[in-house]
C-alpha cells in the first residue's frame, strides 16, 4: 500500500502541473497515469498554441494569468524557451460582421493586405473584407513544459506510477483508497485530472460525474509548397473557425477545428473532416494540398458550460475536480495549477488570479450540483 498527501489521477499537462505545484509547497504526491507513458493522449497533440485573443471570458483571462510562467519559468526548469512567436491571421467574409467585432474586441486588430502578404506571401485575400492579426499568439513548447513539470515532481520527491488504471475507488476513515490492478494507494486527497475520462473515474470512486463530455479533433502533417519554406507563416483561418493550419515541424500541421462529441478512447483522425480542412486551406493560401503524410486525433473534453471543472466535490470530502479544460489545457495551465494548489493547500487565491477576476466559485463543480 503506497500512501501519500495528495494522489492525482492523470498525468497530463493537467495533471503534471498540479502535481508539481502541490510538491513544491511540500505535500508528499503520488501521480498516477493509466497509459505506459504521461501525456500520451490530449497533452501530447495538442497544436499548441498561446492565444490570449482566444475562447470565452474565463479562459482568456486563464490564459492571461498563464503568461508570466511561460515567459518566465523557475530556474532551471526548463533550457529552452517556452514560447515563440508565431501571431494568428484571421479572414473574414461577407456575412461575418458580428465575428469580426467580437474578434477585435478580443484582441484581434484589423490590418491590410500589404501586412498579410507581409506575413503570408501566399495569402489569398479576394473577398475577404476584413483581415484580423494577433500578434501576442506564440507557439508553445509542449515537450518542455510537459518534461519540465515531471522533473519539476520528482525534484520534490513526488512519484510517478504508470500503467496504473482506476479501477475503484472508496472513502474509508477519513482517506481515499484507490485500487489500480493488484495495487492499492491512500491519500486523503485525490485530484482528478483525467481529462476524457475524468466522469469514468469519478463512477469508479461513487462520485457523481459533472457532465463532461469528449469532443474528437483531427489533425494532419501536410508539406508546405514546393521550395517555399513555412517555418515563419503563422497560422492561418477563416474567422468562423472551420479549420486552422499552422507551422510544425518544418510543415504544416491542419485541423477542419472539428468537435464530434465521442466517449472516451483513443481515437483517430476523420478522412472526410481534414478533406473539407485542405480544401478551405487552398480557398486562402495559393497552394495545393498533395497528400495527408500523418494523421491522428485528440479529444478535448468539455463540461456543460464550456468552462474548466475546479474545486472539491461538494457532496465527496477530499475529492477535487481539476478537468474539462475543452482544448485551452495547455495555455491555461499555470493559472489552474496555481490554483487548484492554492485551494487544495487552503492558501489565499494568488494575487494576479485575482486580478484577472478569476474567482475559485467561477470554476467550482458545485455549480453543476
Amino acid at each position: 500500500m503506497k500512501t501519500a498527501d495528495v494522489i492525482v489521477i492523470g498525468g497530463g499537462i493537467a495533471g503534471a502541473s498540479a502535481a508539481a505545484e502541490l510538491a513544491g509547497d511540500g505535500a508528499r504526491v503520488l501521480l498516477l497515469e493509466m497509459e505506459s507513458q504521461p501525456g500520451y493522449h490530449a497533452t501530447g497533440r495538442s497544436a499548441a498554441m498561446y492565444e490570449p485573443a482566444d475562447g470565452a471570458p474565463m479562459v482568456r483571462a486563464l490564459t492571461r494569468a498563464s503568461r508570466g510562467f511561460f515567459v518566465a519559468p523557475p530556474q532551471g526548469f526548463v533550457e529552452v524557451p517556452l514560447l515563440s512567436p508565431r501571431g494568428v491571421l484571421m479572414l473574414a467574409y461577407p456575412g461575418d460582421e458580428a465575428l469580426i467585432e467580437e474578434a477585435k474586441r478580443n484582441g484581434y486588430v484589423a490590418v491590410d493586405a500589404a501586412f498579410a502578404h507581409q506575413k503570408l506571401p501566399l495569402a489569398r485575400l479576394d473577398g475577404a473584407i476584413a483581415i484580423l492579426w494577433d500578434g501576442e499568439a506564440q507557439d508553445i513548447d509542449v515537450d518542455a513544459l510537459h518534461a519540465g513539470r515531471l522533473r519539476a515532481l520528482r525534484r520534490a520527491k513526488g512519484e510517478i506510477v504508470t500503467d496504473a488504471p482506476i479501477d475503484r475507488g472508496r472513502r474509508v476513515g477519513g482517506v481515499w483508497r484507490l485500487e489500480a490492478g493488484d495495487a492499492a494507494y491512500e491519500a486523503p486527497v485525490i485530484v482528478l485530472a483525467a481529462g476524457a475520462w475524468s466522469d469514468q473515474v469519478a463512477k469508479s470512486c461513487g462520485v457523481a460525474p459533472v457532465g463532461l463530455k469528449p469532443k474528437r479533433r483531427s489533425a494532419a502533417i501536410i508539406a508546405g509548397p514546393a521550395g517555399i519554406p513555412v517555418s515563419d507563416w503563422p497560422e492561418i483561418l477563416p474567422i468562423d473557425i472551420s479549420f486552422y493550419c499552422k507551422p510544425m515541424g518544418g510543415k504544416l500541421m491542419l485541423s477542419p477545428a472539428d468537435e464530434e462529441p465521442v466517449e472516451p478512447h483513443d481515437t483517430w483522425a476523420d478522412d472526410l473532416r481534414l478533406a473539407e480542412a485542405a480544401a478551405g486551406l487552398e480557398r486562402l493560401v495559393d497552394m495545393q494540398v498533395q497528400r495527408f503524410e500523418r494523421t491522428w486525433g485528440g479529444l478535448r473534453t468539455f463540461a456543460p458550460d464550456g468552462l474548466p471543472v475546479v474545486g472539491f466535490d461538494p457532496d465527496a470530502e477530499g475529492f477535487f475536480w481539476l478537468a474539462g479544460q475543452g482544448g485551452y489545457g495547455i495555455q491555461t495551465s499555470p493559472a489552474l495549477s496555481r490554483l487548484a494548489a492554492a485551494l487544495i493547500s487552503g492558501r489565499t487565491l494568488p494575487a494576479d488570479l485575482a486580478r484577472e477576476a478569476i474567482f475559485p466559485e467561477q470554476l467550482s463543480p458545485r455549480r453543476f450540483r
